[in-house]
């Protein structure tokens, strides 16, 4: 009998316990990494809900007339003549917003808001960039980039804008987001950013065009892309008041007749007033982070000065040209000089204590860092004074928002009370020209038809539905009823709240 040694096969377990278990806090991780635009933009969708919802206030003028295009659209009755003047950026988010019916003022509210804040997101993105610390100094670009987002929301009277839901703060964001994505390399989100900003204002049609040629040589694959875009613009400047009011550049007419234009030297006043946004700090650090750009030959920092600069320039043609040249036109060049500012600060960071070795070589190493801290604490409290001058402005400016709320949900309960058909039965509405926006949302009707002349009045004689705001509430009474027939169809619109 013949005896043979047989192995024993290896142990099961040892094997099955060799495999490392799945970590979920890697797992979390890289799923966050890999959604991290999609799970951004719900973040701020949120906040901004929060944020409108905290503040209580209500849109300004023109969004309540964008409002009421995305209404008129959809009912086939669009009409641009007359204030607010034409521009395609709101109405691509009203004429949708519209299907949900009054529900479209919040929707709008909200999503102005988000892309509003997004633009600190992506100033803090290019001043992160735009210092290229090294990995070791890392923090010299986190400051940089905390700099570059707080100062934009320093800026003069825009978070007024934000909260008012207007489209100035929306077209920041923008222009910073073709920046960030064009450093990035996503040529082709650029491309749409700059469309989708050129939509909101005419300032951005010269960037548009210089990117476009730029990527229409370095990139031939987007020329499809590129011509769609501009194709766009004219398009939907032009063609859409073209069917919808007396000429298809009437948005140009109005802004010609804007009480707000400059008197006086166009060039130097809108100079004024694009320095004007900024605390003097800011501007003294866009400054130096520009001339040290130059001695370094930063192209990257120099072409965002550049920018910067255009664009005031661009301003200023306008204004010679008779347009009003606001300072909230001019929200992209202060935001530049912000991100600008961040790059001071990281440069300082970043590079202080080697320059004070380089030129005190004998010096203790720690004189650099102490150098750094006294620029940093000399910077920060510079801006003191301008930041309690801002919360205390923004404070007060909150306070008469939420008064002025009251005002406007006090008159769509009127409306409601009243009701659209009988108000507009009766004869031409009168209200303040600060309300007539947010009338024509309440009564379905176009802002243009709410404008009262006291002239036309005089050559065509009309019934009057007077609506006058006072201190408790909203005083309603008819008025220039000729006839019996006209007296019919205005009583019982007298109402005192």
């Amino acid at each position: 009998m013949t005896e043979q040694t047989l192995q024993a096969p290896p142990p099961i377990q040892p094997l099955l316990a060799s495999k490392p278990a799945p970590n979920r806090r890697q797992s979390v991780a890289q799923f966050v990494s890999s959604y991290r635009w999609p799970l951004g933009a719900v973040g701020l969708l949120l906040i901004s809900t929060l944020v409108v919802l905290w503040a209580r206030a209500r849109p300004g003028y023109d969004p309540y007339g964008w409002l009421v295009w995305g209404h008129l659209t959809v009912h086939l009755k669009l009409d641009t003549n007359g204030a607010p003047s034409w521009k395609p950026l709101p109405f691509l988010f009203t004429v949708p917003f519209a299907v949900v019916g009054h529900y479209a003022l919040w929707l709008w509210m909200i999503t102005a808001v988000a892309i509003s804040l997004s633009g600190v997101v992506f100033a803090w993105r290019l001043a992160f960039r735009l210092v290229d610390a090294a990995p070791e100094r890392r923090y010299a670009a986190y400051a940089a980039g905390l700099v570059a987002g707080v100062a934009l929301l320093g800026i003069s009277d825009y978070s007024h804008s934000i909260l008012s839901a207007e489209s100035d703060t929306m077209i920041v964001s923008l222009c910073l987001a073709a920046v960030d994505c064009q450093l990035c390399g996503r040529f082709r989100w650029a491309l749409w950013m700059w469309v989708l900003a050129s939509l909101g204002r005419p300032e951005a049609w010269p960037f548009l065009g210089l990117y476009s040629l730029w990527a229409w040589r370095r990139h031939p694959a987007m020329r499809q892309q590129i011509i769609a875009g501009i194709v766009a613009i004219p398009l939907l400047w032009f063609g859409i008041p073209a069917l919808t009011s007396k000429s298809p550049f009437s948005a140009a007419s109005l802004a010609e007749r804007s009480p707000r234009e400059l008197h006086g030297n166009k060039i130097s006043g809108t100079f004024g007033r694009f320095l004007g946004l900024n605390a003097a700090s800011i501007k003294i650090a866009a400054l130096i982070a520009t001339i040290l750009a130059i001695l370094r030959r930063d192209r990257a920092v120099l072409m965002l000065a550049a920018g910067v600069a255009l664009w005031v320039l661009v301003e200023a043609a306008f204004a010679l040209h008779g347009w009003p040249a606001v300072p909230r036109y001019m929200y992209e060049a202060g935001a530049g000089a912000c991100v600008l500012a961040g790059v001071f600060v990281g440069r300082v960071i970043h590079d202080g204590p080697g320059v004070v070795a380089r030129v005190l070589p004998r010096a203790s190493p720690a004189l650099g860092s102490c150098a750094t801290v006294f620029v940093l604490v000399v910077f920060a409290g510079s801006l003191l004074p301008a930041a309690r001058s801002r919360l205390r402005l923004e404070r007060a400016d909150l306070q008469d928002q939420r008064a002025r709320t009251h005002e406007i949900d006090l008159l769509s309960g009127v409306v409601a009370r009243l009701t659209p058909a009988r108000i507009l039965a009766c004869g031409q509405p009168n209200i303040p020209i600060a309300f007539q926006s947010i009338l024509a949302w309440y009564l379905g009707s176009n802002v243009g038809q709410l404008y009262f002349s006291a002239r036309a009045e005089a050559l065509h004689p009309q019934p009057i539905v007077n609506m006058y705001p006072h201190s408790y509430g909203w005083q309603v009474f008819p008025s220039h009823t000729q006839n019996a027939a006209q007296a019919a169809r205005c009583a019982g619109l007298t109402l005192t709240t």
